[in-house]
Formats: C-alpha cells, structure tokens, sequence
C-alpha cells in the first residue's frame, strides 16, 4: 500500500492549533498547509509580516506580495492540506491562545465541572481580545457560527471566560464599541459566505487588471521621471555653485521627494520583477542618494501593509509622543512591531494636546526620524542576515557612507561657507520632503483604526482603512502616482504609474460588493486628519483635567 506524500495528509484544525501551541509558525495558502519555522530567518521581508499570518488563511496577502516563481517555492515547506474552508485562528503575536493536546484535555473536565456549577464571569464588555469581538460578531452575523468558527478553539475560550473577571466599562472602552459598531454598521457583513464573495470578485478583479496589463512598468513614464530628475539635480547644483543656497536646497528637496516614488515602486518589485535587481535600485536611490534605508522601509511596509491602521501592530500609525491617532493610543499600547509599550507619558500628555497645531511642522522635519530608524536598522542588524538579502545590509551601510561623503562633506560643508547658511540648507532641503510624510499620513491617518477581527477579509480591510486623494492626472507627479493609496493596498506590486487606470475599476468592484470607497480633495482629505487629531487631543485635555482634579481633591482630603 502506498505510503501518502506529507503533502496530501489532511491535518485537522485541532492539529494545527496543536502545532501553533508549540511553537510552530503554520500558514495556510491554497489549501495547503505550510509550516514555515525554517523560512523566517531568510524571509527578506522580515519576521513579522509572518509572524502576523500564522494560523491564518494567507492566500490573498502571499499572492498580493509575491511573484509566481515565489509562490512556488513555498511548496517545499508544505506539511500538508485542509478540507473546506479554513476559519482564521488569532496569531499568536496578536494576542491568540493556543492549547496542546494535554491541556485540552484539562480544560474539557474544567468545563464540564464550572457548567454544573455557579455560571462563570463573562468577558470585558467590549471585546478586549481580539477573539471575543470576532467570536461575537459571527454569533451576529451568521446563524451557523458554532465552535469550529471561532477565531480560536472552544476549550480555549472556555479557558478565558472562566478566568476573566468581569468589570465596568470605561469612557475609552465605550469609544472603541462605538467604533466596532460604526464599522459593523457601514460595511459589509463579516459573516464566511459574505467575505469569501468579496474574496472571489476580488480575485476576479486581479485577473482583469493583469490581463489588460496594468502590473506591467510604464518605462516611458519611467523615462520622463529620469529627466525630472537629473533636470532637479542640475538645478540644485547650479544654485549651489553661484551660491543661491537656499534654491540650491529647495531643488535638492524636491528630488528627494520624487525619488521617494521609485524606491516605493522597487520596494514592491514594481520596476523589473526582478528581487535583486528593484532591490538594488531601491537601495542605491535611497541609501546612496537619499541616506535612508530602503532595507529598513520593506520591513516596516511589509507590516503597515498586513496590517494596516491597527494601533497595536501597524508602525506606520505608531508615532507616540508626538501623534495619536485613536483614543487607543491613551492606554499606553504595547507595539508588536518595536516590541515595547508606547507610553503615555507627561512628555506625550503635553504634545498631543497640540498635535493639532503641530502636524505640518513635525511632518517638515520628518526626515530626520528617518535617518535614526534607518542607522538602527542597518547597524544594530534588524534585517535579514539570511537568504537573498543577506548581503543587503553591507550595501547599505556602502550607500550611508557615500551620502553622507557627498551630501554632509562635500555639499554642506565644503561647499557652504558659514555655519548659518549651511544649518539652513539643511533645514531647507529636509522641510521640503513634507509631502511625501503628508502623502503617507494623508491616505490612513483619518480612516478607521477598528479591530474587526480575522474573520474580516483581506479586501475588505484595505478598503476600511485607506483612502484615495483626487486630484487631476496633471498633478500626478506631485504626489508620485501613490495618492490611490486604496488600489495601491489591494495591489500592491502594481506600478503606481497604473493605479489611475486601475481605480475606475475598483470603484466598480467597491460599488459590486457593497464596500465604501473612501476618496477626497487633498484639501478635504488634510481637514478629516487635522479633525481626527483634534479630537484625540480634546480626549488627552480631558483626561489631563480629569488628573488634575483628582490631584486636588487628593491634596484637600490629606488636610
């Protein structure tokens, strides 16, 4: 009798929480299981985009983020397949409870025991974990959710709802049900058969694109970008040598701020298809011409694009003390992609008062945080030292020597006379980058930052947390084809030169399967961010008073 390859052995779903419960890092694509322990230390995206796939159906966010040949690869790590449709676990990293076998075993006779007995507290009102408001939501929405469709297994809720204790809700945890109702309310419902329709038109909606060859790079507009450029460096260099410096630094800016679109295009394969080929064109435009690390930006991309807008993973919206974008933000949130909490500081508690008042200037100056992100990445070794990047990370640090050679010494400092002239340059040049960071925070900052949990499609999620900026196609250069933010994280190695014959026909699929579109005026869009800011700071006033009350009360009640 013939033996079945590893392959082709069906794993149950108790099997593979079982796996997850030891440690093992199990995705699921296509059907097939792969266990991918052996792939992270190579992966040159880097750990936590895995990381925040496992015990996940992956499909859609593997094909959205890597080519055919990669695809296949992955092939190798396959332990075996699934039958059905695969309801997501909670990974790990974000707060999901796995149990062993053993330990199932225990919590049964646990259960049994606590439901002949008095009733068992219930859970935090709203929802705290991720798998209450998820497990909730499909009792909602679905009359056949029953245990196998939680987000994790039945005895390990059984775990938690006999040990959760029971407790009030706060002004913050009323804020964040209002949010989850909102959301609930305005989209899509998140029962299976409702998100698996989105899912399919979805992938429908790919096929389109490629077959009408939109994930092929314009080089024509490639073209014109590459005289764009050397016309801004010419200019820059020229106001430099008859001693206009501070056009000399706009200009210098300026191609910064546009050479910022190509690293992005390459950072997502956009130019060649080619991973070492985009990655060094990524990597000599950044590092070498612009002093950032390209390395640096794919890791956190990778992340803010798996899971974008939420407060607690995505690094992209984690800008504490200087912006909080969520209420969320006030209960001093612990980062999964830093790996250390986000504290509510009196430093923060003052900032974010005004962080209003204070977007565009800090956004002016953005650059500079860059730059320490960039050196930790690259020198402290936060990269892959592994697999087809290994090398990267010397390139890298080749690149940062060579700018800050051209850039710091031969520009700045020998080409500068005076200390005050050459401090404004700098200050000059970097202030003019701000609308690549207003691009970045423009498209998430006023979107919805709820938690709607696994059961949520890939789709679905780009959509609720993203929007697109309008403006005529002959501005397109201003905001390097990247203002489409929405159809950029529904195809995200699309070339951004593309994205504008794309939109008509995401708008159509947003109109097909009921899913907002969310796009505005570049002037509309700024007043929805300055207004979400403003309202969190309204909340850190409030709880700022709310302390300061108490403070008083407390000194008049020791007299």
């Amino acid at each position: 009798m013939a033996v079945p390859r590893s392959r082709d052995i069906v794993l149950s779903r108790r099997r593979i929480e079982t796996l997850i419960a030891a440690g093992r890092k199990i995705v699921i694509v296509d059907g097939s299981v792969l266990k991918v322990d052996a792939w992270i230390p190579y992966h040159p995206g880097g750990d936590k985009a895995i990381l925040h796939m496992v015990g996940r159906d992956a499909t859609n966010e593997i094909k959205a983020f890597h080519s055919l040949e990669t695809q296949d690869l992955m092939k190798r790590y396959c332990i075996g397949r699934i039958n059905g449709i695969w309801k997501d676990f909670v990974p790990p990293i974000q707060g999901g409870k796995f149990a062993e076998e053993e330990q199932r075993e225990g919590v049964r006779e646990l259960s049994e025991d606590n439901s002949s007995g008095a009733s068992s507290p219930e859970p935090s009102p709203i929802f705290e974990r991720a798998e209450y408001h998820t497990t909730a939501r499909r009792r909602r929405t679905s009359d056949s959710a029953g245990s196998e469709s939680s987000a994790t297994s039945f005895e390990t809720l059984a775990v938690e709802e006999t040990t959760k204790p029971k407790r009030t809700l706060t002004a913050g945890d009323r804020k964040t049900q209002e949010e989850l109702e909102r959301d609930l309310s305005i989209f899509p419902s998140l029962d299976a058969d409702t998100q698996n329709t989105i899912v399919n038109k979805y992938k429908l909606l790919d096929q389109r694109l490629r077959a009408e060859g939109l994930y092929n790079c314009n080089y024509r507009a490639y073209a014109i970008e590459a005289v764009r450029y050397l016309t801004l460096g010419a200019l820059s260099f020229c106001f430099l040598r008859s001693g206009w410096y501070a056009l000399s630094a706009v200009f210098l800016g300026m191609l910064w701020h546009q050479l910022v679109f190509t690293v992005h295009d390459a950072g997502h394969m956009g130019i060649t298809h080619s991973f070492q080929v985009d990655s060094c064109i990524g990597i000599f435009i950044a590092n070498f011409l612009g002093g950032l690390s390209c390395c640096w930006w794919k890791r956190n991309h990778n992340v803010h694009h798996i899971v974008t807008n939420s407060a607690e993973h995505d690094p992209d919206i984690q800008h504490m003390p200087f912006f909080a974008i969520s209420h969320r933000f006030l209960s001093s949130l612990y980062s999964t992609y830093y790996d250390r909490p986000m504290p509510l500081d009196r430093f923060a508690r003052k900032a974010l008062q005004y962080q209003h008042y204070l977007y565009y200037p800090i956004l002016a100056f953005g650059r500079f945080n860059l730059y320490v992100l960039s050196w930790q990445h690259i020198f402290l070794g936060e990269g892959s030292r592994k697999g087809p990047s290994w090398w990267h990370r010397y390139l890298e640090m080749a690149g940062q020597a060579f700018f800050w050679f051209w850039f710091g010494y031969l520009v700045v400092y020998r080409s500068i006379p005076t200390a005050g002239a050459r401090i404004m340059f700098v200050l000059i040049s970097h202030a003019t980058t701000m609308p690549v960071h207003l691009q970045i925070t423009l498209s998430h900052f006023a979107m919805s930052t709820a938690d709607l949990g696994v059961a949520e499609s890939f789709p679905q999620r780009m959509l609720r947390t993203t929007m697109d900026v309008d403006c005529p196609a002959w501005l397109d250069f201003i905001h390097g084809g990247l203002q489409f933010q929405a159809v950029h994280h529904l195809f995200p190695r699309m070339p951004r030169h593309n994205l504008r014959q794309a939109q008509p026909l995401v708008k159509e699929f947003c109109e097909e399967v009921e899913i907002p579109y969310a796009i505005y005026g570049f002037r509309e869009g700024n007043g929805k961010v300055i207004s979400r800011l403003e309202e969190v700071a309204q909340q850190v006033r409030v709880l700022a008073e709310c302390a300061g009350s108490m403070g008083v009360a407390d000194a008049v009640g020791a007299h």
